[in-house]
């Protein structure tokens, strides 16, 4: 019982953490690294069980959501929905080393261009002489391959995702958050469909479940607490979140 205990605390501190800023697949699977799941199995695992964590996430925003550039959301969703499908796919038949080496770098870049975006957009508009905006195109384009990136490892995708945003569009990371726990929850859904039917997800149904009931309750519970923060409050929670995640990939690797 004491060792569920702490897979459903994980499971509650991840659903907090991606309804906040990101990054709660650093809480998720470790915890169930350490009670005997394959790294691959564990990362398959975890992102099932943050699935219903992230949707509820999402329903406590849904008044909130505010379209990303001219894209619309109903064809950002489908992208994030079926690029996850993809990434999921990658993961079971391609090795994952490849692609840890890159991620500490992919996520640096992300950091530095979350905590700056939305000057070096000014910068950009002030050069040219008009308004920096990324197509609707671009933008889907985008979220297609961060989608990828989530179906296939799922680490601060997030992340990611406010930081193209905020370069190419210019979006505030506090008025992007609802749409960022939308689209990860659509990212995670298209992945998990995948995984049910073609991994061994449900070889520890108790772990999973567990981790699952944590998730969802902190991703409720993560939701309502983002939305009372102040805005430079949450902003300022968002970029802490994704340094440490930086920091911690790197002393992973």
């Amino acid at each position: 019982m004491s060792e569920l205990s702490l897979v459903l605390l994980a499971g509650v501190a991840a659903g907090v953490l991606n309804a906040m800023g990101g990054g709660g697949t650093f809480v998720a699977l470790p915890a169930l690294v350490a009670f005997g799941l394959s790294p691959v199995t564990a990362n398959v695992v975890s992102r099932v069980a943050l699935v219903p964590g992230a949707v509820a996430g999402a329903w406590v925003y849904r008044r909130e959501l505010t379209p990303v550039g001219p894209a619309s959301t109903k064809a950002l969703t489908a992208i994030s929905v079926v690029g996850g499908g993809v990434g999921a796919g990658l993961l079971l038949v391609l090795p994952a080393s490849s692609f840890d080496a890159a991620a500490p770098w992919l996520l640096a870049f992300a950091t530095v261009v979350l905590a700056c975006g939305r000057r070096l957009s000014r910068a950009l508009s002030r050069t040219l002489g008009r308004s920096v905006g990324m197509s609707a195109r671009a933008v889907l384009t985008g979220q297609f391959f961060l989608a990828v990136y989530g179906g296939y490892f799922g680490g601060a995708v997030g992340i990611m995702m406010l930081a193209l945003w905020s370069i190419g569009l210019g979006l505030d990371a506090a008025v992007s958050n609802p749409m960022r726990i939308a689209q990860l929850a659509a990212v995670y859904v298209g992945a998990t469909t995948l995984f049910l039917i073609a991994s061994d997800t449900l070889s520890a149904p108790l772990l999973l479940t567990v981790m699952l009931a944590g998730a969802v309750f902190g991703g409720f519970a993560g939701a309502h607490l983002a939305r009372r923060l102040p805005a430079w409050l949450l902003r300022g929670v968002l970029l802490t979140t994704a340094m440490t995640t930086t920091v911690l990939y790197f002393l992973r690797g």
